[in-house]
């Protein structure tokens, strides 16, 4: 990692504070970059998540996906969280400390739209930022490559339906179009791009892949910051009026993340996976898509819902949060290892 990818999490944080100050400072600014949309689409925010995203999907070798039966344990635990666990896990937190106990703390008619943002960002697994994450922690590349390979291809098809039945199930009316036109803008359209980008680029040869990878990955990040820049800008004045919301929504979220990190790393454990998949197992299925999230909510419920808020929340504690998962990960690799040699030792007992 370079300079600037080691002090991620300050750039983060600083344009954070500077989204927030611009917010508050130039609402006008704000407002007109928030009329520019489509079919509840943002264009501006469109156009810096497929920056963000597409150096990203680059890296992503489909064929990769043959690679899946050689981690298929710690495929298996990642699949169980991100798809079986995650999403439903965030429903029942959201409607518990939102709708319930948190309730009477937050205004009412944003809340079955704070539990919506927080589904949309449970709903899709991490996609960009897992690469580092995984780096961090010495994951192993090419169980992280197939995770992800194969986490893109299910969530073509499963977010939309996934999310229409939990916002069912909380009681929120699913605007079907909307949701199916952000998984085409948002998943597909990037994957096709990047897919068809990678191609081109393989028949001239590996090195020239390489080179648009080196090239594009400050504008990646560049996109990510910016974006982060808008999406607190866009909520700039909530977030000053509302201190006490952006904490409440921090608490699901929190809980959620560590939650599956835990659960998907023992599980790894029990099941004898290798640390160096179990590691970014649990990174892969705790952090979410909060790109596509915040997209998401965006064009479901527009840049000042509750939804909006609720997944912009999820960026504020995402890089923190998981850089902590990061550190835990790595200062229990010796537990780790040894309950693993336990369980390779008792599962190679003679019966």
């Amino acid at each position: 990692m370079n300079l600037f990818e080691r002090y991620l999490s300050l750039w983060v944080a600083l344009c954070i504070a500077a989204g927030v100050a611009l917010g508050h400072l130039l609402p006008g600014m704000f407002a007109t970059i928030s009329s520019a949309e489509i079919a509840r689409v943002n264009l501006p925010v469109a156009a810096l998540v497929w920056l963000m995203i597409i150096p990203m999907l680059l890296k992503i070798d489909f064929g990769a996906l043959g690679q899946v039966r050689e981690h298929w344990r710690g495929v298996g635990v990642t699949l169980f969280i991100n798809w079986a666990v995650k999403p439903f896990s965030m429903a029942l937190l959201g409607s518990l400390f939102i709708g319930h106990l948190f309730a009477a703390w937050l205004p009412a008619a944003q809340i079955p739209s704070y539990i919506a943002g927080l589904i949309l960002l449970a709903a899709a697994p991490c996609t960009a930022m897992v690469f580092v994450w995984s780096n961090l922690c010495e994951g192993e590349p090419h169980y992280t490559l197939s995770q992800v390979a194969l986490n893109d291809v299910i969530m073509v098809f499963a977010f939309a339906p996934l999310v229409g039945l939990l916002l069912g199930v909380a009681s929120i009316i699913v605007p079907w179009a909307t949701l199916l036109i952000s998984v085409l803008l948002y998943i597909v359209v990037p994957v096709v791009v990047a897919q068809l980008g990678r191609r081109a680029l393989l028949r001239t040869g590996p090195a020239a892949l390489q080179r648009t990878l080196h090239m594009l990955q400050p504008v990646s990040l560049v996109a990510l910051l910016t974006t982060l820049v808008m999406l607190f800008g866009f909520q700039g004045e909530q977030i000053i009026a509302q201190p006490l919301v952006i904490v409440l929504l921090a608490v699901p979220i929190l809980i959620q993340v560590y939650f599956n990190a835990g659960l998907a790393y023992w599980l790894s454990r029990r099941f004898g996976v290798a640390w160096c998949v179990a590691a970014p197992a649990a990174l892969i299925g705790a952090s979410n898509f909060f790109e596509l999230a915040v997209a998401a909510a965006i064009s479901l419920f527009g840049l000042n819902s509750g939804a909006a808020l609720a997944t912009v929340v999820g960026v504020l504690v995402e890089v923190p949060v998981m850089l902590s998962v990061v550190y835990l990960v790595k200062a229990s690799r010796g537990w780790y290892e040894a309950g693993g040699a336990t369980v390779a030792a008792s599962n190679d007992a003679p019966t």
